[in-house]
């Protein structure tokens, strides 16, 4: 009886030696391997001609350095003080932003290429990793927004849907929207913000700064939401939407 079942044991195992390894797709496997993560803080941000980055370090004032200490000392939520800023230099103007003081920025230069490599001080710590990629991605948009700026194009679709450039008693320029309401909505235009108007259903915006940019334009686009029956809205960015199915009794 115990011999019979060992040479069926064999036998069974002898079949599945003689298959091939490869495994159709349909099969899915169980992978025990850590997930492949793509290490955007470690990519060196390539730096474009014109432009120049200097790390300094931040003016901080007695209150701001109070509240930094008495948050190092309480437990729990891991503080981030801000104690460095990146000065970036470019053909469309300056800007700054805010660093953290783990995180540290190499700045290379070689022949007439400069690239710029950031790191944290450990990158085991969770954290710290999160502010590594962030950190990296917010100064690759700040090279970005004053060697080539960034844009938003708002399309407004809809009967009657429009936008107007008009001033104000004080001569500030600001947007007027016409999007179904009875009266006309105002939307201020931030500083350091362009907005262009080549049709009265089309709007662009520009800016050094990403993140006002895009902020703006959701500003806007809040005030008329894209629809799913009529496909009526503000749409930013080349966005779309599925179209449902209108109810009929």
């Amino acid at each position: 009886m115990i011999s019979s079942t060992i040479s069926r044991r064999a036998a069974n195992a002898l079949l599945l030696a003689s298959k091939p390894s490869s495994i159709s797709s349909s099969t899915r496997l169980f992978s025990a391997s850590a997930v492949a993560a793509s290490h955007i803080g470690s990519t060196p941000i390539t730096v474009p001609e014109g432009v120049e980055v200097t790390i300094v370090p931040k003016k901080i004032d007695s209150l701001t350095r109070m509240k930094m200490d008495i948050a190092s000392k309480r437990r729990g939520k891991f503080p981030i003080n801000l104690t460095q800023e990146a000065i970036v230099k470019g053909p469309l103007g300056e800007s700054r932003l805010d660093i953290a003081e783990f995180v540290n920025v190499d700045i290379n230069k070689e022949n007439s290429e400069t690239t710029i490599t950031v790191a944290v001080q450990d990158s085991k710590h969770k954290p710290q990793r999160q502010m590594w990629g962030t950190t990296r991605s917010l100064l690759n948009n700040t090279i970005a927004g004053v060697s080539e700026g960034h844009i938003s194009i708002l399309k407004f679709v809809g009967t009657g849907f429009r936008a107007a450039l008009e001033k104000n008693e004080e001569g500030k320029e600001y947007i007027s929207l016409k999007v179904g309401y009875c009266v006309p909505i105002p939307v201020e235009i931030p500083e350091g913000i362009t907005v262009k108007l080549p049709l009265p259903h089309r709007m662009i915006i520009e800016g050094t700064d990403k993140q006002a940019v895009k902020l703006l334009a959701a500003s806007i686009r809040k005030h008329r939401q894209p629809e799913p029956y009529k496909g009526k809205g503000i749409f930013v960015d080349g966005e779309t939407i599925k179209l449902k199915a209108r109810k009929i009794k």
